[in-house]
């Protein structure tokens, strides 16, 4: 039996950069340069070089179309319908990433015109990447309840505010104020500092930071602060 050659498939990679600017849960989009859908809007998107992994493109292409480096970049799944491309057919490797917006705005290069959009109200995107996006968000919200990759969205300093305000961002619900920083507060994940943000109010907030190192013996705890009968469907 004489050996069969290989289909020619051209890998790629498209990246879900979700940012938070102590408010809202943004999207990172450019606009396609190039035809086909010169000029509409997309993920940050790139082929596979032969001598590099996907892992090593993903950074690269990050860092070539926006600026960024050195943020949380995980991937998220393989996209590999048949016409997905009208170009070729072509299977992408998306991956989401994690970045507080404000931490990385020097970094951010304008050459490609990457904006910010609300993640409740962004353009739609070309091919299959708003799939991309709906399922990033679902990763995101899985995460958020299980592992302290969630705080990459925040400064290493924040207040009990802007901690729910991203838990609210992600879940694109309103957890309960009062209950949310007693369940919170209970875990003893937070370390509380003598800084206080007083930008809100004369009286401020008290800043906080992560305890990592109890992270995962508490890892319960935070299951149990995010899942309610509520908010169950989430994850």
């Amino acid at each position: 039996m004489k050996n069969k050659k290989a289909p020619h498939i051209a890998v790629a990679i498209d990246c879900i950069v979700f940012g938070f600017d102590g408010t809202d849960l943004k999207l990172l989009l450019i606009q396609r340069g190039f035809n086909p859908e010169l000029h509409k809007w997309s993920l940050m998107g790139g082929y596979v070089n032969p001598e590099e992994s996907v892992d090593d493109a993903s950074v690269r292409i990050l860092h070539q179309l926006t600026g960024l480096q050195g943020v949380y970049l995980e991937q998220l799944h393989a996209f590999g319908a048949v016409q997905r491309d009208t170009t070729e057919r072509t299977v992408s490797i998306a991956y989401f990433a994690l970045i507080d917006i404000a931490r990385y705005k020097q970094q951010l290069s304008a050459d490609y015109h990457a904006e910010w959009f609300p993640i409740r109200d962004f353009p739609s995107l070309i091919f299959d990447h708003n799939e991309m996006v709906e399922l990033a968000k679902k990763r995101l919200q899985y995460k958020a309840a299980l592992h302290p990759v969630v705080f990459e969205l925040l400064p290493q300093k924040f207040t009990l505010p802007q901690i729910q305000s991203m838990y609210d961002a992600v879940y694109e619900i309103n957890f309960d104020k009062r209950n949310f920083s007693r369940k919170l507060l209970s875990t003893d994940l937070l370390i509380k500092l003598d800084e206080k943000d007083k930008l809100g109010s004369k009286k401020g907030a008290f800043y906080y930071t992560l305890n990592k190192d109890k992270y995962k013996e508490n890892l319960y705890k935070i299951f149990s602060l995010i899942i309610t009968p509520d908010n169950l469907q989430f994850l």
